[in-house]
Order: structure tokens, then sequence, then C-alpha cells
């Protein structure tokens, strides 16, 4: 059948099980909009206030199904308003397809209305990017890119007369996203002999846990080994937060007993993540006793901040599987006492009967919701106190930005959060700096219906920047109180 470029967007976004998509939009792509309307009992569109708000809507709609989410804008300013929510994307690895429309192919290079070169400014951000000069070129490609491999996000740019060009066009099933892991068996075995014969080993789960859909098995292993488990940012619930094995967050926001358990292992097992400097701050020393194994889909990953022994290259969920075979049921009783001692010499915070103190707070926000709800942080100190505190039970019910720390995200994720799990709670946690950056979405959570609860930690200070100018700048405080004269209320 002949169908416009418009339509064959509408056509192929169906094709790959998208009926949700966030946006704005404007004159470049006033023709998928059309379309858009043609197709509106197929495909839900959620307008929210600004672009910005509609790529954080789309990531979070990302984090919290395992889907790949999909945001669309027009040229120019439209599609540069994406662009910190395409990089925040890319950073945590979360599968996304951005859709922008720019001038006409006549139009494009002669500095036109709204023309910006959309593909060279989110080159280093995303997996791959598309500029499509001919109607024949729109395919589905772009979702299996995002989805395959380390996820990610992927940008089509399409240009006005293209979505309107008309050629013959054929359904056509989604690609087949193929698991290309080799397994090295004998890698495999060394690594589990490493890992048996260890009298301190520690396993360090991170993101890629949860985009391989791997945390049962991970569970598994952790309890078939008896090894201490820590857990990144990005991680949080892949283990529950009672667990007896979780000592809970590593690294520069971590606990002590984490910490120091990596500090004395001698076999460390890095599953599914990348040693950022938030983790791993002084790479020379890091786990130095340690014989490490690293188990990433990404190959570039591996040695590029920590040197390892070992590393496994491939789906996390396939290696583990594997690995599960070899491992043998361990006792590790001494070695957990030992930590048990360093627990108790950990910071334990201290409840307040005079003020409100973030872990009390914390804790009454989690006495007083189901234990499905989906908590969605903006990035400053209450990101840090959540992660701390939050007593995690689903690794899809914690998001956040890791990588790029991007205030001012978690009023679209949450958006996209509820317009994913409507009958789950959303509970938004931010400070007053971060609940600025994005406050304008709260016009959307109205008008949609939405009932995301937001508990704004209000310290009237940029807390975090704060914190760092009280320990290193001697408590010059340039610009961190902000003054606000913002009634929440």
């Amino acid at each position: 059948m002949k169908l416009n470029g418009s339509d064959i967007i509408a056509e192929v976004l169906i094709e790959q099980g998208v009926d949700t998509i966030f946006g704005y939009p404007g004159g470049a792509v006033l023709n998928i909009y059309d379309a858009l309307y043609k197709y509106r009992d197929k495909i839900h569109h959620i307008l929210t206030a600004h672009e910005q708000g509609a790529s954080h809507a789309a990531d979070g709609y990302a984090r919290a199904t395992g889907k790949t989410g999909v945001v669309i804008a027009t040229s120019g300013p439209g599609a540069t308003n994406l662009v910190t929510g395409i990089a925040t994307a890319y950073m945590d690895s979360i599968p996304m397809v951005a859709i922008t429309g720019n001038v006409g192919t006549s139009y494009i290079g002669k500095d036109a209305f709204q023309e910006v070169y959309i593909t060279g400014i989110t080159m280093p951000i995303t997996k791959h990017n598309f500029f499509v000069s001919d109607i024949k070129e729109l395919a589905p490609t772009a979702f299996k890119i995002a989805n395959s491999g380390r996820k990610g996000p992927v940008l089509v740019d399409i240009p006005k007369d293209v979505t309107a060009a008309i050629t013959e066009y054929e359904k056509a099933a989604p690609e087949v996203i193929i698991d290309n892991t080799v397994i090295n068996e004998d890698e495999v075995k060394k690594a589990a002999a490493l890992i048996n014969k260890a009298k301190r080993p520690v396993i360090e789960i991170g993101g890629g846990v949860v985009s391989s859909e791997a945390s049962d098995l991970v569970r598994m292993l952790v309890n078939k080994t008896g090894a201490p488990c820590c857990h990144t940012l990005m991680a949080a619930g892949v283990l529950g937060f009672s667990e007896k094995l979780n000592y809970g967050l590593v690294g520069m926001h971590g606990s002590f007993v984490t910490n120091k358990a990596i500090d004395e292992a001698d076999v460390l097992v890095a599953i599914g993540t990348r040693f950022s400097d938030r983790v791993a701050l002084n790479t020379n020393r890091f786990a130095h006793k340690a014989k490490v194994i690293q188990i990433d889909i990404d190959l570039s990953e591996i040695d590029k901040n920590v040197k390892v022994d070992h590393a496994l290259v491939g789906d996390v969920k396939t290696i583990v599987m594997d690995l599960l075979h070899y491992v043998k049921q361990s006792d590790r009783t001494d070695w957990l006492k030992t930590l048990d001692e360093y627990k108790k010499s950990d910071y334990h915070p201290v409840d307040s009967d005079k003020f409100i103190t973030p872990h009390q707070l914390i804790r009454a926000i989690c006495e007083n919701v189901p234990k499905d709800t989906v908590y969605v942080t903006d990035v400053g100190q209450h990101q840090m106190w959540a992660a701390q505190y939050l007593e995690h039970t689903d690794p899809r019910s914690f998001l956040t930005s890791g990588g790029l720390g991007t205030m001012g995200y978690g009023y679209g994720a949450a958006i996209g959060a509820k317009v994913a799990f409507p009958d789950r709670r959303v509970i938004h946690i931010t400070g007053d700096g971060s609940f600025h950056m994005n406050m304008n979405e709260a016009c959307t959570a109205v008008s949609y219906n939405l009932p995301i609860i937001t508990v704004i930690f209000d310290n009237e200070v940029l807390g975090m920047v704060r914190q760092w100018q009280t320990a290193f700048y001697g408590k010059r405080y340039s610009q961190t109180d902000p003054h606000r004269k913002t009634d929440y209320v």
C-alpha cells in the first residue's frame, strides 16, 4: 500500500509495540502530528510543558517498563531541548528513540528558520543517529539499535518534505534482537574457580543487571556463593533492602562497610558496572587486594577505569546463567562476621523529635505507601538519602539520573512512570533546587490527572553544591542560597 512518510512513522511505531509517546508539536513535525491524529486510537500522546520534560518522561517510561521510550520534537529549539534528556539516557544506557523534524531537504544547510544540525549535536550522546533524506530509508532499525547490546538512545531526524512524501509500504514484524554473547567456557570456569576458592569475595551489582533483566539470576548467584553484595546507584532494588547479603550502596555516597568490604576483598565480581568515578574514586587502589572479575556487555568498558584479571564479555543474563553451573554452594560465615563488625562502626543516623531528619522522612514515606511504589528522584542530597534509606525491593522501582546527574530529571520521569503504571503509586522525591528546574511539568501531571506525589526536601539551599563549598571552599557560599520566593503550597 502507498503511504506518506508520517503514516509510515506511525505504522512503524505500532509494529514496534509502541502505544505511548511523549512530545511537543511544531512546524517541522506537523505532518507527523497529523498522522498521530489519525492513529490516536492506537498511539497515546502525552503533551508535556517542555521538550526536556518529554525526553525525561520517555526515559522514565523506559526505566520503569524495560521498553523503549519514544519522544518527538520539532526542529531547531525543539530538537536541542531534547539534548539533556538524550544525554541522561545515554549515560545510564536507557533505550530511547527520539524523533525530530527538520526543515525541508532543499533548505538544509542554508540556515533556514529553526534549522539545526541535530545529528551532529547528538552524535556523542547517542548510540547512533539517522538523517532520513529519502522516504525509502524510513525503517524500524532505530528500535533494534536502541534495545540491543548495551542499550541507549537513538535519534531519527526527518526533514518535513520526507514526512509528506509518498512511497510503497509493507508491514513487517519487528526485527528480532539476537543475543550475540559467545560463552568462553574456559574463562567462565576460571572465574568460578576463583570465586569458589575465595575467602573474602564481594559481588558488586550495576545497572547492567537491570538492563539485562538478570536480577533473579544474580540473586541466585549471590545466595549460592554466600558472598556479600553491594550495588551502584543504578542497581538499587536488584536485591531487597533488607536481604541478608545486601550491604547496600557502594562508592562515594555508599556505606563504610561496603567500601571496606571491597578494600579487603580477595575476589571482586563486578556485574554490569563500569567502575565510574563515583564508585571507584581511586582506581589505583580500588579492590587492590582482589582478583577482579568483570562481567559486562560492552567490551570498551573492560580495563577502562579499573584493570581486571578476568573479563567475561556479553549479556549479563547469559553469562550469569552459565556461571551458576560452576560456582559451589558456599558458607562465608567468617567473612560475614567480619563485615558485621565493620557495620557496627558504620555511620548510623540518629532519630530526632525536634526536627525532620532525612532518614526519618524517607522511613515515613516507606511506611505509608504500597510495596510496589515507584520512586523517582532528582539529583543532589535528597537523591543520595533516597538511595541509602529507601526500602528498595524491585529493580525498576528506583528511577534516577546516575551518570549525567541531571537536576530536573525527576518530574518528567515520574510522569513517564505514572503513564506506564497508572495503578501504582509514584513518589517524586526532589530538592528545592532540582524542583525549580522543571516545575513547569506540574501542569502536565495535573492536566492528565496523574496523581504523582512530590516530596520536596526544602532546605532552602543548593544542598550538594553547598556541602562541597563547606568542605573545600572555606564556607564561601557563592550562589548556593537561592532565596526563592516560591510558595509550594
